[in-house]
């Protein structure tokens, strides 16, 4: 007999293509944006029990599955293949059976049926996360029909609600809460959401932020009478920027880990409730993210944000006018400028074990399949896998996709790739072997 490489061979095309056809003709049904769309993986997760469940226990074969739910129609499965060694266990987790939403008015293709072009795959979900859900599931299928003899546990966890954080008690934060994942623990976690066939080493943190200004309404022939919210608005931002700058630079770490950019604090949105364009308006809001690298405690971002716009407002004459009558305190009217901050929940970005056996399996397979390995850090955001790693759990990220259509119109994926992605964990389940 091979080694569990040669047993667990290569990626299945028509197989993987099959699953992959029927999991995207989900997709619009597994949209997440709530509360118009809400999500029901269950849709997927019967494709995914089609594939398995006659190689479960309960059909006579090693696969044990086991389909958890902590809300209607929001499905989890865990599948397991038992190793011959308690204690020893290895995990492919977070591939998410949710979707973003699509607009099939804005796309080339019909983005909920799979469409194939000779290698690339289209369809929404087939980068992020429905074509990682395929490949996994064919992973956990060759297992259960060759039914190498392992030491090593393999366990594959498909989840629930990952593309919106907010709703909890769903996904695989309601599985570590409940204990289902403890295990785990014991071994290397593969969280398999990310792209582009390299590890990524480095996630950011994400706080979302509002900043409403208050000043006077009035005709704009009489600017000196009005407290122009417009302009207090950019002023305001431009120097809570300055200081965010200022007290979060870049970090020395940052270039160990490869991120791309530093922490940056910015607005993305900008709202004032209406009016004639004679009118000076008399409140708007801004709106935008911090997107943090995992050296900076997203608490302590926040408590400065709220200092630097309490400061401002105590000293709102001091900031910069725009012309000889833009002003911010009208004494005659005993009226100031006001500033308010509020954050939606924020999350915290993860800097992955560089030392950890789970990363240098992950690199050594890596660079044996795709011929180089070269990891990266970004600062998007991966909900949940900072607290994965606080519970004790040795989270490693990769995925095969494509970065470039990564919640984007027109998405698609490469078959080749999850052919790929599907040799890197046949070579992690070899070297863990030994």
């Amino acid at each position: 007999m091979g080694s569990v490489e040669d047993i667990l061979g290569e990626l299945n095309r028509d197989a993987f293509v099959s699953l992959l056809q029927k999991v995207i003709g989900e997709s619009e049904r597994v949209q997440n944006n709530p509360p118009e769309l809400i999500p029901q993986e269950l849709l997927v997760a019967n494709h995914v029990l089609e594939v398995l469940r006659p190689l479960s226990t309960e059909c006579g074969g090693p696969l044990i599955v086991n389909h958890v739910s902590y809300s209607p129609g929001r499905s989890n499965l865990i599948v397991e293949y038992p190793g011959t060694e308690s204690g020893k266990i290895l995990s492919f987790v977070g591939m998410h059976m949710d979707v973003v939403t699509a607009n099939p008015a804005d796309w080339e293709f019909n983005p909920f049926a799979l469409s194939i072009d000779g290698d690339k795959l289209c369809g929404r979900g087939t980068t992020d996360c429905l074509g990682h859900v395929a490949l996994v599931t064919q992973l956990m299928k060759k297992l259960g029909e060759t039914k190498p003899k392992l030491k090593s546990t393999v366990v594959a966890v498909f989840i629930a609600s990952e593309e919106n954080s907010s709703i909890t008690g769903i996904g695989v934060d309601a599985l570590v809460k409940n204990g289902l994942l403890d295990k785990l623990k014991n071994g290397p976690l593969f969280w398999i959401d990310t792209a582009d066939k390299q590890p990524c080493i480095g996630t950011g943190g994400m706080i979302p932020w509002k900043v409403h200004v208050t000043g006077k309404l009035f005709h704009s022939g009489l600017p000196h009478k009005a407290i122009n919210a417009l302009e207090l608005g950019m002023e305001a931002t431009k120097e809570i920027q300055m200081r965010f700058y200022k007290d979060f630079p870049a970090h020395p770490k940052e270039k160990d880990y490869g991120f791309a950019t530093p922490s940056t604090m910015k607005p993305t949105q900008w709202s004032y409730p209406g009016g004639g364009i004679n009118q000076i308006p008399g409140e708007c809001t801004i709106a935008g993210d911090v997107r943090l690298t995992p050296f900076y405690n997203v608490s302590d971002v926040m408590k400065k944000l709220q200092e630097y716009v309490d400061d401002i407002n105590q000293n709102i004459e001091k900031l910069d006018t725009r012309g000889p009558v833009s002003h911010y305190v009208l004494p005659d009217e005993n009226l100031r400028g006001r500033l308010s901050i509020s954050f939606e929940e924020a999350m915290s970005g993860v800097a992955c074990n560089l030392d950890s056996r789970g990363f240098h399996v992950l690199c050594k397979a890596t660079e044996k399949v795709v011929g180089y390995v070269k990891p990266y850090s970004i600062t998007g955001s991966l909900p949940l896998i900072r607290e994965l790693q606080e519970e004790g759990f040795d989270v490693q990220t990769a995925g095969y996709g494509l970065m470039a259509t990564y919640h984007a119109k027109n998405e698609y994926c490469l078959f080749s790739d999850m052919a790929q992605g599907y040799k890197v964990f046949t070579s992690i389940i070899f070297q863990l072997e030994d």
